[in-house]
């Protein structure tokens, strides 16, 4: 089946399933793990991918949609939700469909890995894999391998944990193991020098690009301060270059920014890069998923963003709880977020093109605070998206969502799954928190 080895190695990189009662595809792609390919291809190895969240199924036109699932056993930890619970992505047959018909064995096998609380897709990758491919090395790296390193020394079965996002020290470690020596070594690696390595896939329905690696905020329920230390921001105009790549080369009709913080020093990022993209008459849709910075939407960043077609505009607001926001990070102010809702009104955004996160779920919030802040959403117009709290290891916030919540949040991620409301109380049940999105959909909040 497979050809004697040769030089240069082969490394095939793997992005696995997601294991959760629910899931969507909001242009998910495995970007670091991408990124690690083109850096490969770069210094002379032979690179395949099998994502096994490449496939979707009914798909929207902005090429977000579901994904395929395949309803499994609930993890032993879990086995109390009254829910289902799914593996999503492809199916198993196409795996191994996949990896027997590989046009070379691999020396070198790089897993990557998401949230948390995802690592029993993780594992079981890695148990198949192992299984084809008996004495190959296998690095696991990834969200999940940073955030739960002892973890997943532990339980996940690879031979390597590789913590962070260093690009060079990935390079390295692949190197010591494949014993082979790069070409080309390039200083600039972890400055996002090179476009991920999209084309590894068949077919390509949209992509995501990062303008920026890291964020300035230290906001205390989010981990980027630490999967990414600096704080990196990349010529504009090379942004707008690859922009111009992906979409006349390859047709990609929709992209999706996975900054951190896009807009921050927007005269300095932004601004010359939407310029140059309306310059090159690039005609794409543009998505923000992560949320856009608020304080720094103003009438010309506002009017950029809806020339240069910015469908998917998300704001983080979080809460309109001025001590909550304070506590969280002090990112945004009530008045901030309502002036920049009157600007992206005024540039010609309708208020349900306007998604505002609120989040449900904090430790020691109220619901009566969630219920505020959704009618504050509402009162400016927009429309008010709940995002249910997720506790991260590494954050500020960690220590009191352990004060707060009946799991052991320390020793299993599986309770780190925002599904399961992990931070409920008194002031906030799992039970209110039913019945607040029932009303919100309803529309009496």
């Amino acid at each position: 089946m497979f050809h004697v080895k040769h030089n240069p190695p082969h490394v095939l990189l793997l992005n696995p399933w997601i294991t959760d009662f629910a899931a969507y595809n909001l242009w998910i792609k495995p970007l670091g793990l991408l990124y690690l390919g083109s850096t490969l291809v770069k210094a002379g190895y032979q690179v395949s991918l099998i994502d096994c969240l490449e496939h979707s199924i009914k798909s929207k036109p902005f090429g977000d949609g579901k994904f395929f699932k395949k309803k499994i056993d609930k993890p032993e930890a879990l086995k109390f939700i009254p829910r289902n619970y799914s593996q999503y992505g492809i199916t198993e047959e196409m795996l191994l469909h996949k990896l027997s018909n590989l046009k070379r064995f691999p020396e070198v096998i790089c897993v990557t890995s998401g949230m948390t609380y995802w690592y029993p897709g993780v594992i079981k990758l890695i148990e198949i894999v192992k299984k084809l491919f008996k004495d190959v090395p296998i690095i696991l790296g990834g969200i999940y391998a940073t955030l739960c390193y002892e973890h997943a020394v532990k339980f996940s079965g690879a031979d390597f944990v590789f913590r962070g996002g260093d690009l060079e020290k990935a390079l390295k470690l692949i190197s010591e193991i494949s014993n082979f020596t790069p070409r080309n070594n390039d200083t600039k690696i972890n400055k996002l020098s090179n476009y991920p390595s999209f084309n590894l896939y068949n077919e390509l329905k949209f992509v995501c690009i990062l303008s920026s690696k890291g964020c300035p905020f230290n906001c205390t329920y989010c981990a980027s301060p630490f999967l990414t230390r600096e704080y990196i921001r990349r010529d504009p105009l090379e942004v707008a270059d690859e922009i111009e790549y992906w979409v006349k080369g390859y047709e990609i009709e929709n992209i999706a920014f996975y900054d951190d913080a896009l807009l921050i020093e927007p005269k300095r990022h932004f601004i010359p890069l939407a310029e140059q993209i309306l310059k090159k008459g690039i005609r794409c849709n543009f998505h923000t998923p992560n949320a856009l910075h608020i304080r720094e939407i103003d009438q010309e960043v506002a009017n950029l963003l809806f020339k240069a077609n910015f469908k998917t505009v998300r704001l983080g607001l979080e809460t309109s709880n001025e001590s909550f926001q304070i506590e969280i990070g002090g990112k945004v102010k009530n008045q901030e977020f309502l002036n920049a809702i009157k600007y992206l009104n005024m540039a010609g955004y309708e208020g349900n093109e306007i998604g505002v996160y609120v989040m449900a779920g904090l430790p020691g919030q109220m619901v009566k605070d969630v219920e505020e802040s959704i009618f504050f959403v509402r009162k400016s117009g927009a429309k008010p998206i709940i995002v249910e709290y997720s506790p991260i290891p590494h954050t500020q916030m960690f220590e009191k969502a352990k004060m707060f919540s009946k799991f052991d949040l320390e020793n299993e991620p599986l309770f780190h799954n925002n599904s399961i409301f992990p931070c409920e109380w008194d002031g906030f049940t799992k039970e209110d928190f039913v019945k607040l999105k029932e009303r919100l959909k309803r529309g009496e909040i």
